[in-house]
């Protein structure tokens, strides 16, 4: 399994990955789309303080039952603009994949007047447990607010 491969794999099994910038870490909901995490922020929407200011990000994944790190990985952060090439993919999937949607018929459009759409493109090798420092934290970050 390449790393690509993998990275996807754990990301479409847990409903949260961690991304972590600024030294601080965010607990997020995505959706895995064209081999990256992409998300919405902003607006009504989970909180990512400037994020597109931000050339890379660590992704961290976790396991969804243990809750255990299983790998972390850089992450390019794209800002997807509305009718650019992902649009339309990635916000069909985030629209399917967000629960509790307020206002299912006019998420897409809201979210292009009011939040950002991102993706996380993994960059360079993943990092498995044994060789992550061990000053990363075993359990859950603290989450945002």
């Amino acid at each position: 399994m390449n790393d690509t491969d993998l990275i996807a794999d754990l990301a479409k099994k847990s409903g949260l990955v961690w991304v972590s910038y600024a030294r601080h870490t965010h607990a997020i909901w995505h959706e895995w789309v064209d081999d990256a995490v992409c998300l919405v922020t902003g607006g009504t929407e989970q909180p990512l303080p400037d994020i597109e200011r931000h050339e890379t990000v660590i992704l961290s994944l976790r396991s969804k039952s243990s809750r255990a790190l299983v790998a972390e990985i850089k992450a390019r952060v794209e800002v997807v603009a509305p009718r650019s090439e992902h649009w339309d993919s990635v916000t069909a999937a985030l629209k399917i994949g967000r629960l509790n949607l307020v206002d299912r018929d006019n998420a897409v459009e809201r979210w292009a007047a009011e939040s950002l759409v991102v993706r996380l493109v993994p960059t360079g090798a993943v990092i498995l447990p044994p060789e992550i420092s061990t000053s990363i934290p075993r359990t859950s970050p603290h989450l945002s607010r």
